[in-house]
């Protein structure tokens, strides 16, 4: 070892005094997300449009918790975060039944109206659109669901998901 520098330990950061980031510290988010809905919303001012980006995320950690969340920004990627961090403050956690979910459940949001049946083990998540990614990301791996409504809106047809979801009672 050279004598004319101080002993430094591992755990120091050269530059700075402040020990450096131990691996707990950078712990990895345990949800998944998806990006559902991106829609670009114009606003008319004196001066000629401004352009936002609206977002629609649907997080999940694929074993029974599941969240919406939608948010606006001036560029995709902002809104993206802010989109997860409102997703994050609306998680629904939801019982389940082995892959499937404990019962049917119906449920209506705005024009969206959507159904989900349990299936037997095997069977596969037969679902569309909105529906399919928000019982994906929950962690529903056999069950049957139908959109009613006639809205191919994604966001009130994840609205209304979530909202049948929270109907969900565990049975013994």
């Amino acid at each position: 070892m050279n004598e004319n520098k101080p002993f430094q330990t591992r755990n120091r950061n050269p530059r700075s005094n402040r020990p450096r980031r131990q691996d707990s510290e950078f712990r990895k988010d345990p949800y998944k997300d998806k990006v559902l809905d991106l829609r670009r919303v114009t606003r008319v001012v004196a001066g000629g449009k401004r352009f936002r980006f609206r977002v629609t995320v649907v997080i999940g950690d694929e074993n029974g918790t599941v969240g919406v969340g939608v948010a606006k920004g001036l560029d995709v990627q902002t809104s993206v975060e802010k989109a997860k961090r409102a997703a994050k403050s609306n998680i629904l956690k939801i019982p389940l039944k082995g892959r499937t979910i404990p019962h049917e459940v119906m449920a209506k949001f705005s024009a969206a109206k959507v159904i989900i049946r349990p299936a037997v083990p095997g069977h596969g998540l037969k679902a569309g659109g909105a529906v399919r990614i928000v019982l994906s990301l929950a962690g529903v791996k056999d069950a049957t669901a139908k959109c009613l409504g006639r809205t191919p809106n994604k966001l009130t047809n994840a609205l209304a998901t979530m909202k049948a979801l929270a109907q969900l009672k565990a049975k013994n």
